[in-house]
């Protein structure tokens, strides 16, 4: 059994008018609901047609559940790989995976994020990652 620091702290709760905003990526309107040193959870919302800039979420391993509309991600050596989903979808995203999100549904596209990891969970950058013919 892995050993936790106190095993008797309480479970707790983050009301969902409490989230705040967080890690901004132009294009998408993030959520913070818990952060904590090895783990990041909250929600994105993406309008219809927009699509977000690059970028990575360090040593984050992500995980976001579609809750509504659409989302599309970019991803892989130039940006060629495309994974679409919709309510009741999963999608991955691995540590260190530049990619870019966009909304190509007519309505807000709404995910819940849980992200496991450390460090900076969003890093901003200019371009997907480089084309393996490059």
């Amino acid at each position: 059994m892995t050993e936790h620091a106190d095993p008797a702290q309480p479970c707790t709760r983050v009301a969902g008018d409490a989230l705040s905003p967080a890690d901004p990526t132009p294009g998408m309107s993030r959520q913070v609901a818990l952060h904590t040193e090895t783990m990041w959870s909250g929600t994105v919302d993406t309008e219809p047609g927009a699509v977000s800039g690059w970028h990575h979420h360090g040593d984050h391993d992500t995980t976001l559940y579609v809750v509504s509309g659409r989302m599309r991600l970019e991803s892989g050596p130039g940006g060629e790989v495309v994974v679409e989903a919709g309510p009741g979808d999963f999608l991955r995203v691995p540590a260190g995976a530049v990619h870019r999100e966009s909304n190509p549904g007519d309505g807000t596209s709404r995910a819940v994020i849980v992200r496991c990891g450390t460090g900076t969970p969003t890093v901003n950058v200019d371009s997907p990652a480089p084309s393996r013919e490059a």
